[in-house]
């Protein structure tokens, strides 16, 4: 049970790093045109500067979960090394609980961030779009960020899962 949920929570966030590529390429085309309008036409756009500001928190973390399911953070590999396999065990453990900890202060701080914003009818300065929807994404990538460390620490601590074997049975 716990692999086939993890395995959700990791084609998740396949779909939410897709999103935040998607963001990434947006923010490079509004970017582009601005430049383009101020230097080439001499006409520069207002709202590019917000804009790309404002994507810039969901395009942040949308990757977080993709990264962990990759086992792309940087890391020190001469301690891991050294340690058996307990204490290997124990260091992801304790690395485990500090991207939950770290992980769960800020999807708790984007869902409320995101709440409040919803609830007081916030708008960008200039766009004038409703500040949730920029903070939604984040959030969403925070709290699947921390469920995805969630369980993987559980998977490290669940017990193997019983093999079932097949063929002649010795009497």
């Amino acid at each position: 049970m716990l692999g086939a949920l993890l395995r959700g929570v990791e084609r998740l966030a396949v779909v939410l790093a897709a999103v935040g590529a998607v963001i990434i390429v947006v923010q490079m085309a509004w970017i582009s045109y601005g430049v383009f309008m101020r230097y080439v036409l001499s006409s520069p756009d207002g709202t590019v500067t917000e804009a790309t500001a404002l994507l810039l928190f969901p395009a942040a973390f949308l990757g977080l979960a993709y990264a962990l399911k990759e086992d792309a953070y940087p890391k020190v590999s001469f301690l891991p090394d050294a340690l058996g396999p307990g204490g290997r065990k124990a260091l992801e453990a304790v690395n485990l609980l500090l991207m939950i900890a770290v992980g769960g202060f800020f999807a708790i701080a984007a869902v409320d961030a995101t709440l409040k914003s919803y609830d007081s009818g916030a708008a960008s300065e200039i766009l004038l779009w409703p500040r949730y929807l920029f903070w939604a994404p984040g959030a969403l990538a925070l709290v699947v960020f921390t469920l995805h460390v969630a369980l993987k620490l559980a998977v490290l601590f669940a017990p193997p899962p019983a093999s079932t074997t097949t063929g002649s049975r010795a009497d």
